[in-house]
């Protein structure tokens, strides 16, 4: 298992406008926000499409608002792309599950993977397409637990970020992604970091499983967090899905995230020194990274 030590460089967050040059295809690159298209907002818009709208004001097009936030969210897309062109050849399927706005599927479908968005919000499909002059993004809305494997297909890499922590059955939820694997393919999880110092949620082996009438394992917090996995757990829960840990790295500090109080101090930083914070607090040892950073990033691939 190769447990990544030291996070590379992240570019400066303030993101790019629509008018840059065209990006080095199929390398990650800031470049590629800017290939997500700013809709005009509506008054007519469903509510749906309107916090859609908000999120993506405060993560994706250029901004000063909520830097934190768009930080962390840089961040995690960051780690998420690399690690699907670390393991995936050009023109590989990738699922992207819980996709809502379909950032990340845009970004994937631009690095030149053939990408299906699924989310069980269905009425954010049209959202989507509003961003992206695409056309080749398949679009697959539904419960990917119930969806029928058939219509649903098979993937070299599949992208969950910031989903498996809101699942009421993870279990159930990999072992189903599992089985959605291309012989060789890798499931790539970003999720909050049960070690991080701050976390009061459970850990998802102190969860019981919930009885028939229950649909969560515990109460969610305001996040709608269920539980957070910690380091020590990730080789046994994948085990169970009949997934191998290929790769386990802690990212996101409390000064990247704006978290606590940090968030005060993080508009008066320049984005170079946050940037060196984030991979000096990288290079600090298993025990301390995974105390200081509240964010992982899991890849698995099947067992052999």
């Amino acid at each position: 298992m190769q447990i990544v030590d030291q996070p590379s460089a992240a570019s400066e967050v303030v993101l790019p406008s629509p008018s840059v040059a065209v990006i080095e295809p199929r390398r990650f690159s800031a470049d590629l926000f800017a290939r997500i298209k700013r809709p005009v907002e509506q008054p007519n818009w469903p509510a749906g499409w309107k916090g859609s709208f908000r999120d993506d004001a405060h993560s994706v097009w250029p901004g000063r608002s909520e830097l934190g936030y768009r930080r962390a969210f840089y961040y995690r897309v960051k780690r998420a792309l690399d690690a699907v062109l670390r393991h995936a050849a050009p023109g590989s399927r990738v699922l992207d599950v819980g996709a809502a706005q379909g950032n990340v599927s845009i970004m994937l479908a631009e690095l030149g993977y053939r990408v299906t968005w699924n989310d069980h919000r269905d009425d954010l499909v049209d959202y989507v397409r509003l961003k992206t002059d695409r056309t080749d993004i398949d679009f697959l809305p539904g419960d990917l637990l119930k969806l029928p494997p058939e219509r649903v297909g098979r993937f070299e890499a599949i992208v969950a970020t910031q989903i498996i922590e809101h699942v009421a059955h993870p279990d159930a939820f990999l072992r189903r992604l599992a089985t959605l694997l291309m012989p060789g393919g890798v499931i790539v999880l970003a999720t909050p970091n049960g070690a991080y110092l701050r976390n009061t949620l459970p850990r998802l082996s102190d969860c019981p499983e919930p009885s028939a009438d229950q649909s969560m394992r515990s109460t969610p917090d305001p996040d709608g967090h269920v539980f957070l996995l910690h380091p020590d757990e990730w080789v046994v829960f994948s085990a169970k899905a009949e997934l191998r840990l290929v790769e386990l790295e802690q990212f996101i500090n409390p000064l990247s995230s704006g978290h606590l109080w940090t968030t005060k101090l993080l508009p008066l930083l320049p984005g170079w020194l946050v940037d060196g914070l984030e991979r000096l607090t990288g290079r600090l040892g298993p025990r301390w990274r995974s105390r200081v950073h509240l964010h992982t990033l899991a890849v698995l691939k099947a067992l052999d």
